[in-house]
């Protein structure tokens, strides 16, 4: 019984024709995705005001 090689495997050193077009288009979209995620991340966070007083006169008691 012989172990399975990688040479055995019909695209091992290389993708051509159609799968080749489908990984490159897999890999664009994604990097697309990714870039416009990160735009509309930076677009879209709502800040937090920076002026808020956070001192206090009294402390409340009970």
């Amino acid at each position: 019984m012989n172990e399975p090689n990688l040479e055995n495997i019909d695209d091992y050193y290389a993708l051509q024709g159609e799968k080749k077009k489908v990984v490159f288009a897999i890999v664009i979209s994604s990097l697309i995705m990714g870039v416009v995620y990160a735009v509309s991340m930076s677009l879209y966070t709502p800040e937090e005001p920076t002026s808020i007083d956070k001192t206090y006169k009294k402390v409340p008691m009970r």
